[in-house]
């Protein structure tokens, strides 16, 4: 069985027991939390839509971190205009518990 949800502006298929970063949530470490925005759910036959509308997927919160840093250079031939900036995304990692459709 597995369900498609939908946190933080991107769509994740997940199963029972697996292990996803998503991005960041405001919760602690060990926490539960409950994705609601579960866009289709399937077992032997596909459900979305309406079909799903009170379906919910709960989750524990394993490790709250930060990505590896990404490398922004900014360069303009021939005026000497260099800009290096670096970014690290913030991330959650949870564990897919139950599915509930």
């Amino acid at each position: 069985m597995y369900a498609i949800i939908a946190t933080g502006g991107k769509q994740y298929k997940v199963s029972e027991g697996d292990v996803i970063r998503v991005e960041k949530l405001e919760a602690e470490e060990g926490n539960t939390v409950t994705f609601d925005q579960v866009l289709a759910v399937s077992d032997n036959g596909l459900k979305v839509g309406s079909d799903v509308a009170a379906a919910t997927v709960t989750a524990t919160v394993m490790d709250q971190g930060r990505a590896r840093k990404v490398i922004v250079y900014k360069y303009k031939r021939k005026t000497g205009y260099h800009k290096k900036n670096g970014h690290r995304q913030a991330y959650t990692q949870v564990k897919i518990e139950k599915i509930n459709a």
